[in-house]
């Protein structure tokens, strides 16, 4: 399928981008290790969005892969199979939604998640809430203890079985909106 007009700029920037990126991650200079390469998480996520007046209830699970972070980054979510079911990609001025319908661009991520996921999500923050800290581009309060993890952009994010691979993320302002995480372990 062709994708639509306003998409075709995007993916002429983005391919080079992206194939740059992966060279970059790959190459070694003589004399030292690089610099931290460019974060991959995998593993499996839930969300569940509460039910409102105007919908019911909405959950779903799936395997996920994110390689980047809030600047530049990929969001892949696949099937039981491994299929890929959308893949999520942004760089600065960038947000992109494809799926096997086509590409989609949109203003920011916050819009393409609404889209997406149907309910406004904080991907940007991603990448670092599944890293176990908080993201260092806006505030946040820490959890009282004995709980650990910390408060930020209205969400609470548990971080008390991180060492077992496990992130949860909650949103208690209507819909209310949970994000469970397993993380698979890092390989080596």
């Amino acid at each position: 399928m062709t994708p639509p007009a306003a998409v075709a700029p995007w993916l002429s920037v983005a391919t080079p981008l992206w194939l740059s990126l992966l060279a970059a991650c790959a190459v070694v200079p003589a004399g030292g290790p690089v610099a931290e390469p460019r974060t991959f998480t995998s593993g499996r996520l839930a969300l569940r969005v509460e039910a409102t007046e105007q919908r019911p209830a909405q959950a779903f699970s799936a395997a996920f892969e994110l390689v980047g972070d809030g600047t530049r980054g990929e969001l892949k979510l696949l099937s039981p199979i491994g299929t890929q079911l959308l893949s999520a990609r942004w760089a600065p001025g960038l947000a992109a939604l494809i799926t096997p319908a086509g590409a989609t661009s949109f203003g920011s991520l916050e819009e393409l998640s609404r889209q997406a996921l149907g309910e406004t999500l904080p991907l940007a923050a991603l990448p670092d809430w599944l890293a176990g800290r908080a993201w260092p581009q806006a505030a946040y309060t820490t959890l009282a203890a004995p709980a650990v993890g910390f408060e930020q952009l209205g969400w609470s994010v548990d971080l008390n079985r991180y060492a077992d691979g496990w992130v949860e993320a909650r949103r208690r302002t209507p819909p209310a909106v949970s994000l469970r995480v397993r993380l698979e372990p890092s390989p080596g």
